[in-house]
C-alpha cells in the first residue's frame, strides 16, 4: 500500500485535472459561440464530440487497464490532453482556426479522457485499502466541486478579457500540471497478468459482471438516465445564459460556478454520512436533491436569477453524496483484476449517452427553444432516481461485505 504523499500528489493531480475540465466546459463552446458564430446544433455537436469516446473507445479502454500499470497511462494521456488543446491558440494565432478544427481536437482530447478516467478510477484502490475508499472518494469528488466553483467562473474573465482562444492555454497548463504530480507517485503497482484472451472477451466479461449484478445495474442505469438529460441540459445551458438572459461571459460563467458550491460544501462530509447506511444514501441523496432541477428553467434577468443558483447548487449537494457512495460501492464490489473493466463499463454505459443527450439537446433547443429544452432535460435528471429506487437498494441498509472468495467467484 502506498503512502499518504502518494495520494495526496495523486489528489492534487486529479484536482488539476478537474480544473482543467471545470473551464474548458465554458471555454470551448464559447469560443464556438462568440468567435465561430456556432449555431445551437453546433455547439451540442462540440458538446458531444468531448463525451463521445465514452461510447466508441470506452470498453476496449477498460481492458487496456486491466493489462498494463494504471500511473503511466495516466501521465502520458494526460499530457496528451494538454497538448492536444493547445492546437487551438495556435490556429486562431496564425486565423486558422475552423469549427471543423475545435470539434476534432475535443474529440481526440476525449478519447485521452476516457483512458485518464478510467485508469484513475482503477488506480485508487492501489493506493488506498478497502476501508478508505469512500474517504478517498469523498476527497477526489470534493476537489471536483471546488474546481467546478473555482473554474467555471475563471472561464468567463478568461474569454472576455483574452478571448477565446486566448484562454485556451489555460486548460493546458492545468493538463501539465497534473502530469508533473503524477510522476511524483512511488506507491509500488504489482504487475498486470498476462493475458492471451481476445478483446471482445474481456470486454464482455466487465459488462456480464456489471449489468448481472443486482446492486451494479441499478447504479449503472441511473448514473446512465442522469448523464443522458444532464447532457441535454449541458449542451444549452451556456446558450441559455448569454442569448437568452443577455449576460455576460464572466456573469453567465459565475452564476455555473456558484451552481458547484453546494457540492464543494458536502464533498468531504459525504464519507460521513455513510452512517445513515452505503445502500440507502444512494437513492436518498438523489431523491431529495434532484426535483430543484425544475427551478432551473424559471430563470428570468431579474430576482429569479437566483432560482438558476438554488437549483444547481442543491442538486450539486446530492450528485455529490451519490457520485462518492456509488463509486466506493462498485470498487468495494468489484475485483482487482475487474476494476478497469468495471469502470470501463459504467463509464460506457453512463458517459456514452453523454453525447447522445448532447446532440438531442442542440437539436430541441433549435425545434421548441432553449428553455423548453430545460424543462425536458430538468425533468429527466429529477425521475433518473427510480432506477434505484425501485431496486434491491431500497431495502438494504448498507451494501453487503463481500469476501474475496465471493468478489471472485
Amino acid at each position: 500500500m502506498s503512502s499518504r504523499g502518494d495520494f495526496r500528489r495523486f489528489w492534487g493531480s486529479d484536482a488539476a485535472n478537474q480544473f482543467g475540465t471545470a473551464v474548458s466546459s465554458f471555454v470551448l463552446p464559447a469560443v464556438a459561440i462568440e468567435a465561430l458564430d456556432a449555431s445551437e446544433f453546433q455547439v451540442g455537436l462540440l458538446t458531444a464530440a468531448g463525451m463521445a469516446a465514452f461510447l466508441v473507445v470506452g470498453l476496449p479502454a477498460g481492458v487496456l487497464v486491466d493489462r498494463v500499470r494504471k500511473r503511466p497511462l495516466l501521465v502520458w494521456g494526460t499530457t496528451g490532453r494538454a497538448l492536444l488543446l493547445a492546437t487551438v491558440p495556435l490556429a486562431g494565432w496564425f486565423g486558422g482556426l475552423t469549427f471543423a478544427h475545435l470539434v476534432l481536437a475535443a474529440l481526440l482530447a476525449g478519447v485521452l479522457t476516457v483512458l485518464v478516467d478510467v485508469a484513475g478510477q482503477a488506480y485508487l484502490p492501489v493506493l488506498v485499502d478497502r476501508d478508505g475508499l469512500t474517504a478517498g472518494n469523498a476527497r477526489l469528488v470534493s476537489s471536483q466541486q471546488v474546481a467546478r466553483l473555482v473554474g467555471r467562473p475563471l472561464g468567463g474573465p478568461l474569454v472576455q478579457l483574452l478571448g477565446g482562444a486566448n484562454a485556451v492555454p489555460a486548460i493546458s497548463a492545468s493538463y501539465l500540471a497534473a502530469a508533473l504530480l503524477l510522476r511524483g507517485v512511488r506507491a509500488v503497482e504489482e504487475p498486470a497478468p498476462r493475458r492471451d484472451r481476445a478483446l471482445w472477451t474481456e470486454m464482455g466479461e466487465g459488462l456480464r459482471f456489471v449489468l448481472g449484478h443486482p446492486l451494479l445495474r441499478p447504479i449503472a442505469l441511473c448514473t446512465t438516465s442522469y448523464n443522458l438529460t444532464h447532457s441535454v441540459w449541458g449542451a444549452v445551458n451556456v446558450l441559455f445564459l448569454l442569448r437568452d438572459l443577455a449576460l455576460s461571459p464572466t456573469a453567465a460563467s459565475a452564476l455555473l460556478g456558484a451552481g458547484s458550491a453546494g457540492g464543494a460544501l458536502v464533498g468531504l462530509a459525504a464519507s460521513r454520512l455513510r452512517r445513515l447506511g452505503t445502500a440507502r444514501l444512494v437513492w436518498l441523496s438523489l431523491l431529495v436533491t434532484q426535483p430543484f432541477w425544475l427551478l432551473v428553467p424559471l430563470t428570468a434577468p431579474d430576482w429569479r436569477i437566483a432560482l438558476f443558483v438554488v437549483g444547481t447548487a442543491v442538486t450539486s449537494v446530492g450528485v455529490v453524496v451519490y457520485d462518492v457512495t456509488q463509486v466506493s460501492l462498485r470498487q468495494s464490489l468489484c475485483p482487482p483484476g475487474l476494476q478497469g473493466r468495471m469502470n470501463a463499463t459504467v463509464r460506457f454505459l453512463a458517459w456514452g449517452a453523454s453525447p447522445l443527450g448532447a446532440l438531442a439537446g442542440g437539436a430541441l433547443a433549435g425545434w421548441i427553444g432553449v428553455r423548453d429544452t430545460l424543462w425536458v432535460a430538468s425533468a429527466g435528471m429529477a425521475l433518473s432516481v427510480l432506477w434505484v429506487l425501485l431496486s434491491p437498494l431500497r431495502a438494504m441498509r448498507d451494501a453487503p461485505v463481500i469476501t474475496t472468495v465471493e468478489r471472485h467467484g
